[in-house]
């Protein structure tokens, strides 16, 4: 979602609190319990959501942000094998880990 610059006014209030308007909340699709981040920036500060690390992507943010493979062509048995052997090198690490 691309959002135009919008301003607004709002103020705080003797605990801290400020009130977002609510045309930027609902066009944000902020609702209460929405968790945000607040960063300092020269000009004061920036407020934005706080990013959950394990949030869903789309799949052209995954399309963008996977490195590019320029290594030779793997067979299906092949990757299936690096996937099987990479989670028994797992395994053993994590009891390794447990003892």
């Amino acid at each position: 979602m691309h959002l135009g610059r919008m301003n607004a006014e709002t103020k705080m209030s003797a605990k801290g609190q400020v009130v977002i308007p609510k045309h930027l909340r609902d066009q944000l699709d902020w609702v209460a319990g929405t968790k945000l981040e607040i960063e300092e920036s020269a000009d004061g500060v920036l407020l934005r959501t706080k990013r959950d690390p394990r949030r869903r992507i789309t799949l052209e943010e995954f399309e963008r942000r996977r490195p590019k493979y320029d290594g030779p062509v793997v067979s299906i048995e092949e990757m299936n094998q690096g996937i099987l052997d990479e989670a028994a090198r797992r395994w053993r690490e994590k009891e390794r880990r447990s003892r």
